[in-house]
């Protein structure tokens, strides 16, 4: 597929998906910036769900940037021992609210570039700060995305950071974050990784669904 008919296969997607799923927002519970980026580091390899029953308790505990940043590791995998990789994840929470308290003002980047010096952070977390904090153009390349961009042909990659690229090349940049958004809805209910509901699925040009 060119990048033209690309274009228009994401400009077609992009529709159907704000018809199916008008309302598209982050699954994940957060009040503050600070709040979005250790909810995201905890959803790795973790269900948003999940993450949504732990994190009340833990933003209870510690309130501020400072709490968390003051805080004893061990203290916080107590609180977030079911996502797993708890020990890994504890310790980047409390390294990365020093770093912003002593490096960043207290204040979180709001540029890719600084925000991957952040400990545990990585380009799915920099550009969901990126798009839903600040607004700006961004996609989130977890694995609804990647999965499903692969179905509708609009890129023939698995690895995130190529996938990034190839979507910001085809997606209207004001689009991009909610599309990603869309995309995880649509994945968890229609275009499973498993037995996905192709029967149902309101695409009807997607390449997937057709072979099947």
């Amino acid at each position: 597929m060119t990048e033209n008919k690309k274009k228009q296969a994401a400009k077609k997607a992009i529709e159907a998906l704000k018809k199916l799923y008008p309302n598209a927002k982050c699954s994940l519970s957060f009040k503050n910036p600070l709040q979005l980026l250790i909810a995201t580091r905890l959803s790795a390899q973790c269900t948003d769900e999940r993450v949504n029953r732990i994190t009340p308790a833990l933003f209870n505990r510690y309130p501020t940037l400072e709490d968390f940043a003051d805080a004893d590791v061990a203290e916080i995998e107590q609180y977030i021992h079911s996502c797993g990789l708890y020990k890994t994840k504890a310790r980047d929470i409390v390294a990365a609210a020093r770093m912003l308290r002593d490096k960043y003002d207290g204040k979180i980047p709001d540029t890719i570039e600084q925000l991957l010096k952040l400990p545990g952070v990585g380009r799915k977390t920099a550009n969901l700060i990126i798009g839903d904090v600040y607004g700006k153009p961004a996609v989130v390349t977890d694995t609804h995305c990647i999965r499903i961009s692969n179905r509708l042909g609009l890129c023939n990659t698995t690895n995130p950071v190529k996938v990034e690229s190839e979507l910001k090349k085809i997606l209207p940049a004001h689009e991009s974050n909610d599309f990603c958004h869309r995309l995880v809805l649509f994945g968890r209910d229609i275009c499973r990784a498993r037995s996905p509901r192709c029967t149902d699925c309101p695409i009807e040009w997607c390449p997937s669904k057709n072979a099947n």
